[in-house]
């Protein structure tokens, strides 16, 4: 996923808002406007329009809302996404997703509802065939 570059070289700051750094403890709401990086520990609320990215080091029990969202490290709380959902390897879901697309990397952990905004659940679809089938 192209949200974050991890060369710094090639990465723009112009939409980096806030760095929580790896010795960093945040208690409470945290909300943002830019993109948020996210090594430390995080624990109550976690909101921006833009992206999130949780480093593999990073600790966050909070309810998670962003535009995309990275997970290398923990999260255990509610996600709320409008864009992408990526899991790498080393992240650990412990919460439901409500997100528009999700990638998950082999070893990721992910315990939890995934809900897709956009794709109807399949008892809707059932419903919807069966209708359509007694009118025919």
């Amino acid at each position: 996923m192209a949200m974050f570059h991890h060369d710094e070289e090639n990465q723009t700051n112009k939409d980096l808002e806030s760095i929580i750094g790896a010795s960093v403890k945040v208690e409470g709401t945290f909300v943002g406007a830019g993109d948020i990086v996210v090594e430390g520990h995080v624990a109550g609320t976690l909101k921006t329009s833009k992206n999130i990215r949780i480093g593999t080091q990073a600790v966050v029990k909070a309810d998670v809302e962003a535009a995309n969202l990275s997970v290398g490290g923990e999260i255990r709380g509610q996600i709320k996404c409008s864009g992408q959902v990526e899991l790498l390897p080393t992240a650990k879901i412990f919460g439901n997703v409500d997100t528009k697309t999700i990638a998950v990397a082999h070893g990721a952990v992910l315990h939890g509802k995934v809900t897709m905004a956009g794709h109807e659940p399949m008892a809707e679809l059932n419903a919807k065939d069966k209708d359509l089938k007694n009118r025919g």
